[in-house]
């Protein structure tokens, strides 16, 4: 029998926040919401209303963490975690197996492919209808024309979205068994000190932060407010 035994976690070892509440709240919340889309887009029927809700949810989301990245803590910031494609490709070459506080260069570039692509998807969501019973808020603000072409461009592209999430997850699954734990720390926000690099510093996460987020989860609540009395409240206008 082999001696080989696998040493359980210490639950004690030294920490640091890397991952700051809010920016913790959005990914749950944005994978609730792009979950809820595609299931609901899928049920079709009555369930269309729910998914025109998480549509808009998905938006206005996808806005606060567009602002967060910009103006947010250190590891959310997108200035901390994208590079160039040539450090990119230096990073396969040599650096694969080393480890990184927050996103290593090629999950950057995987995190921005989502991000733009989860925002094309709900903004052309925005305008699309089914020609049937169901239409979004800013669909009554453009011609026939250009609803039919958003709504093709929305329908098509969501094939991507699959494949997008597939590689997602197939990452998530191959770091794992490597022994990087991931989803944790989307939890807690926090990373064993000693796997991560020398010299790494710790995020704010602060009352002052999470004001700071919560001011602006205000502001964009006001606007998914204003979409939504549009998408249920407006009058539909089909071609």
């Amino acid at each position: 029998m082999s001696s080989y035994q696998v040493r359980p976690p210490n639950k004690t070892a030294p920490t640091l926040r890397i991952w700051d509440l809010p920016t913790r709240l959005f990914h749950w919340l944005l994978a609730v919401s792009i979950t809820g889309a595609l299931i609901t887009i899928n049920l079709g029927g009555g369930w269309m209303e729910w998914h025109v809700r998480f549509g808009i949810a998905s938006f206005v989301l996808l806005l606060f963490r567009v602002v967060w990245g910009l103006i947010g803590p250190r590891y959310a910031r997108f200035s901390q975690f994208v590079t160039t494609p040539a450090k990119t490709i230096a990073y396969l070459r040599r650096d694969a197996g080393s480890r990184h506080a927050g996103h290593n260069p090629l999950g950057a570039w995987s995190v921005l492919a989502m991000l733009f692509l989860f925002l094309f998807q709900s903004s052309t969501g925005l305008f699309a209808n089914d020609d049937v019973m169901t239409q979004g808020p800013l669909a009554q603000f453009v011609s026939n024309d250009t609803v039919a072409l958003l709504t093709r461009i929305h329908s098509f592209s969501e094939y991507l979205l699959y494949a997008i999430l597939a590689l997602h997850l197939g990452a998530i699954a191959f770091y794992s068994l490597r022994g990087e734990a991931l989803i944790q720390p989307m939890v807690t926000g926090d990373v064993p000190k000693h796997t991560l690099p020398s010299g790494t510093q710790s995020a704010r996460d602060d009352w002052r932060v999470r004001l700071g987020a919560l001011v602006l989860a205000l502001a964009l609540g006001a606007l998914a407010w204003w979409l939504w009395d549009l998408a249920f409240n407006a009058p539909m206008s089909f071609s």
